[in-house]
């Protein structure tokens, strides 16, 4: 949990500063913009509360329905404890604004930086950002591509993702705009400086939403974005259908959306495309045999085709199967390979190397995460499990990849018992697994249903998460720049790739490893003889492996502590369900007594009602019965009463 560094009453301040409650229950326009009506009302309610005590102060008048419902929100409260309402307002909050703590600068320090080592000479210092992120030392005139055009002495203004300085570090961003709904099993891609976030769950709901996060002014905006209609009329348009677990893939200057659940699944895939000119979907008419529908597959853009593979069918059948969509020619071509596949999965991650090499890591079952690693050989169609080098991943699924070159970088995903915390990135040349950087805490980083993308700005490589599951739903968004700035073109392609199958890759990478301890103990020893260099590479071979078995015990710690921490803030939900639940029981009790004050009338007043008709039917019954008597012995009645 992101905030568990600060203890109580300091944690509640700095929520309700966050959220804009100021003294006495003031509330600012941030309070009013950042939530809706109901989740603003609920927390003014508890910050008064808590600050306050209960609600003392009679009912506003009715012509000021704004009043009358803050009234309405505090009063209810009715006596809850000042230390209740606090926490309360703390777990409300989160599950809101999942990452409120790490933007609130007064009480988060910023990291420490070596300037030296991951800074460039040519960048300024930065001060503190504005809303949208954008470092400032004075106010300048910007021009629409984000270069400046009064500048005064060489001050540099940096925007969107230039802001982050940190290196191969995880950084929230801070970014304007109405965020998204939180959600995961989502789809996203990047085009033309704008990540596209497209439906996804929340909460067993499906979305249909289409949301753009500009990455040069980091700005949430919703796409108002029709379907276009299969009929010969193009005039008529209709609302997309909401789905999650599907994949999005960039092409040219539009998208696909591909696959996914639907409340309503069809029997095959259903290939949809977006054109952001235009705002429109339009359904992708595709010929041969279609794949039946599913959700969790992996789908790999290599060269003009997309490689589908896997998944989850409607049926919740898990499938491993192979399928080839030509994007030239929108075929689909059912592809029977050679070799041992990778056993049925969902919610994997995949990837495309040299453009001949497919790659399948992790995933899961209904019962099992996986950490295995397969290759399909794009010319020879046939599969294969090559060796490994470097740390063995652990098993995951719900994970997400993105590819740089030769590297492919894996994060977040779940095991059934935690969400994963480390970082990891894959030399596909080498297939070398290592640790790039591992988070702390119950954070989105950590969850399943994630997207990562990858962005190119000003020379550096950016990846860029959102959203995810990890016990609640976020929609934070996380960005890791990293060390080295890229060429212009992918390494990738620049390798020697041989034309077997993966399982003769494995002397290659014996080979690259070899040469590679080789040129490290000849930069070590100098000029010295032969001999010493021997001698140093032993020496380095002996350093290197106590070094591993020292970071995989610190990573063994680390996992234990991670978990830790996730039972931890388990705990601490169920200590905020609990109360809540006390809190309905103490409600449902006060009426419990009402009931009964009234069913005690009631039976009184049945009990009276019925004494009365008693003793109606009594005085009856003995009129009725002198009567007879007279008549029977001759007295004449009492004239006297006439």
């Amino acid at each position: 949990m992101a905030s568990s560094g600060l203890a109580y009453p300091d944690r509640f301040y700095a929520a309700a500063a966050y959220a804009g409650f100021g003294p006495g229950g003031a509330t600012s326009s941030a309070a009013i913009s950042r939530f809706q009506n109901d989740v603003a009302l609920l927390l003014y309610g508890l910050h008064q509360q808590a600050t306050v005590g209960p609600c003392n102060v009679p009912k506003p008048r009715a012509w000021n329905p704004v009043e009358q419902s803050k009234w309405t929100s505090w009063h209810g409260l009715g006596s809850m404890p000042s230390a209740e309402a606090m926490r309360l307002f703390v777990k409300i909050l989160e599950e809101e604004d999942p990452g409120w703590y790490s933007r609130v600068s007064e009480f988060n320090s910023e990291p420490v930086v070596d300037i030296q080592m991951h800074k460039p000479k040519e960048e300024p210092q930065i001060v503190p950002a504005s809303t949208n992120g954008t470092s400032i030392s004075e106010p300048k005139i910007i021009s629409e591509n984000g270069s400046s055009v009064e500048t005064q002495d060489k001050d540099v203004i940096l925007e969107g993702l230039s802001t982050v300085s940190s290196h191969d570090e995880w950084t929230p961003l801070s970014i304007s705009g109405h965020r998204p709904k939180p959600r995961y099993e989502h789809g996203a891609t990047v085009l033309q400086d704008k990540m596209y976030v497209f439906g996804g769950n929340h909460n067993g709901r499906y979305l249909s939403d289409l949301q753009a996060l500009d990455l040069k002014s980091l700005t949430w905006s919703k796409i108002d974005a029709k379907l276009q209609a299969e009929s010969s009329d193009s005039a008529k348009t209709s609302q997309i259908a909401p789905c999650a677990g599907h994949s999005l893939i960039t092409w040219g200057n539009k998208f696909f959306s591909i696959a996914g659940h639907t409340k309503d699944p069809s029997e095959g895939i259903t290939v949809k495309e977006f054109d952001p000119h235009t705002c429109t979907w339009s359904i992708v008419r595709t010929y041969g045999k279609s794949p039946v529908s599913r959700g969790g597959q992996t789908v790999t853009l290599v060269g003009t085709t997309l490689v589908l593979f896997g998944g989850e069918d409607a049926k919740r059948c898990l499938l491993n199967d192979l399928h080839i969509l030509d994007l030239e020619t929108m075929t689909w071509d059912d592809v029977d390979a050679i070799g041992t596949p990778p056993s049925p999965r969902s919610d994997h991650a995949a990837a495309c190397h040299a453009d001949r090499y497919l790659l399948i890591f992790g995933g899961g079952s209904h019962a099992t995460c996986f950490n295995d690693l397969h290759v399909l050989d794009l010319q020879t169609m046939e599969w294969s499990r090559p060796k490994q080098q470097g740390l063995t991943p652990s098993p995951r699924a719900g994970h997400a990849g993105a590819t740089i070159g030769e590297n492919w970088y894996i994060v977040g995903g779940g095991n059934n018992k935690s969400g994963v915390s480390e970082t990891l990135v894959l030399n596909m040349s080498t297939l070398t697994w290592s640790v790039v950087s591992t988070v702390e805490g119950r954070v989105p980083l950590a969850s399943e249903g994630m997207t990562l993308v990858h962005s190119n700005y000003n020379g550096f490589d950016y990846l860029i998460s959102f959203g995810g599951y990890n016990g609640r739903y976020s929609n934070e968004v996380y960005t890791l720049k990293l060390s080295l700035k890229s060429d212009s073109k992918s390494t990738a392609k620049e390798e020697t790739v041989s034309d077997t199958t993966s399982r003769v890759v494995e002397p290659e990478v014996e080979t690259s490893q070899d040469g590679k301890i080789r040129e490290i103990a000849m930069d070590s020893a100098d000029s010295d003889t032969k001999n010493s260099s021997d001698e140093a590479s032993e020496q380095l071979l002996v350093a290197l492996k106590a070094e591993k078995e020292e970071l995989e015990a610190s990573l063994n710690r680390e996992q234990l502590q991670t978990e830790l921490q996730a039972v931890r803030g388990q705990l601490a939900a169920e200590q905020s369900r609990c109360f809540k639940l006390e809190v309905d029981v103490a409600e449902l009790r006060q009426k419990l007594q009402s009931m009964d004050a009234l069913e005690k009338e009631v039976e009184l007043l049945r009990r009276q009602r019925a004494a009365s008709e008693q003793a109606a039917l009594d005085a009856k019954q003995r009129q009725s019965s002198g009567g007879m008597w007279g008549w029977l012995v001759g007295t004449p009645p009492d004239k006297s009463e006439s």
